[in-house]
């Protein structure tokens, strides 16, 4: 989480085929191996910090949602300035405004208005699909520059650039025709996603911060395992195979109200992923077919034997699941086909497949559980699927804490 403050103006010191290398004193000093930097409004993660130099990785799909996509190469140039902002930590002042560096879309800088002593105004035409984002006096970050949206009007927004701005960031070197990286107000995104008011969403995201919402590397991997363990849901986001979200329970000691909230916030799909040996030892066998197109590898719906209902309340369904993680359990402890949709990891989980599936196993193991759990992928009130932006809202709603999948894969 930033706040679209810059830190320092860094500069580029080499660029290699998905990797940058940038000269930063300043956030060098606050920046661990596996931290988080927002570069130009992309949130990067560090992959090594020596002295002043960062390294960080920048991946195919950043470059292709951002300004990366065609800056990369100018980004070569000597002394190549970018604005800089290291994460806002528990106790920080929280000036500017809530920044998550997930960008929305790219912009374009479309008139430029000096205004003498005052400053400069922008005027900066943004996609189809954002323009509806931008209110007026509303806030918005511009290459990770928190600002403040001056004007509206039909297919453009401005902002005013005053002296220190101008003087702090790399909005003064701007011009007609460049593009910039986007993002919309978080509080915005907060309200939006239920009747709670904006300023509570607000006040509960800032008392998350430094352990719900994004966290990279192997600070974020050790405290999902920690709320697995304890019971909670963590939120496991995975950018390149199904550019989706979803949110992970534990299966051992599934409550029913974990499963309720699963069908009545998260609205996905919940299936529970098992070691492939808890099937085979349950002889609970695999659909005919190939699986989705992502190779997930779905086994007969089963209910537990013992329940006196239809199987499909959520009290049901997690007792269901509660057996299924039992040691003890034996095939007849279910009938099928039945509502809990059992899933197989792959024998090599995240090393083989990086999916939810292998994640949600290799983290009940990494949580010293029994290897099943339940997974639901979050999917936005319209019907669509949850973006990265959406997600890290919504962890923040729900105090959860978000990781990547390869991050899992890395420290797992």
């Amino acid at each position: 989480m930033f706040t679209g403050r810059i830190h320092e103006i860094g500069l580029i010191e080499s660029v290699g085929a998905n990797a940058v290398e940038i000269r930063a004193a300043k956030s060098a000093e606050r920046l661990a191996k596996g931290g988080s930097l927002n570069v130009a409004g992309v949130q990067l993660t560090a992959e090594h910090v020596e002295d002043d130099l960062i390294r960080v990785s920048v991946s195919t799909e950043t470059r292709r949602r951002t300004t990366f996509d065609t800056t990369f190469d100018e980004m070569r140039e000597p002394g190549r300035r970018v604005n800089l902002e290291t994460p806002l930590a528990v106790g920080d002042p929280l000036d500017g405004h809530l920044v998550q560096g997930y960008v929305d879309g790219v912009g374009k800088v479309v008139r430029v208005d000096d205004d003498p002593g005052l400053g400069r105004r922008l005027w900066i035409r943004p996609p189809d699909r954002f323009i509806g984002k931008v209110m007026a006096k509303g806030s918005i970050a511009v290459d990770g520059v928190s600002l403040t949206v001056a004007e509206v009007v039909k297919d453009r927004f401005s902002v005013a650039l005053i002296p220190s701005t101008l003087a702090g960031t790399t909005l003064a070197a701007l011009s007609v025709g460049d593009r910039v990286n986007l993002e919309s107000d978080l509080v915005s995104r907060l309200a939006a996603g239920g009747p709670a008011s904006a300023s509570a969403h607000v006040a509960k995201a800032v008392a998350a911060l430094g352990w719900a919402g994004h966290l990279p590397g192997r600070v974020g991997v050790e405290k999902v395992v920690r709320q697995l363990a304890a019971g909670g849901g963590v939120m496991v986001w995975d950018p390149a195979r199904e550019a989706e979200g979803d949110v992970i329970f534990a299966g051992a000691d599934l409550r029913p109200a974990a499963f309720t909230f699963l069908l009545t916030e998260v609205y996905g799909y919940p299936c529970v992923p098992c070691a492939p040996e808890v099937l085979d030892r349950l002889e609970i066998p695999a659909l005919q077919g190939t699986g989705d197109r992502h190779g997930t590898a779905f086994h007969t719906p089963v209910d537990l034997a013992a329940a006196t209902g239809t199987g499909v309340s959520a009290a049901e369904r997690a007792a269901t699941v509660r057996h299924l993680a039992r040691p003890d359990s034996t095939p007849a402890d279910f009938t099928a086909p039945g509502h809990v949709i059992p899933i197989a990891s792959r024998p090599g989980l995240l090393q083989e497949r990086a999916g939810h599936t292998e994640s949600t196993v290799a983290l009940c193991l990494a949580a010293g559980l029994p290897p099943v759990g339940v997974c639901c992928e979050v999917m936005r009130r319209d019907g669509t699927m949850a973006g990265a932006a959406d997600l890290e809202a919504s962890a923040l709603r729900w105090g959860l804490p978000l990781v990547d999948i390869d991050d899992l894969r890395t420290w797992l």
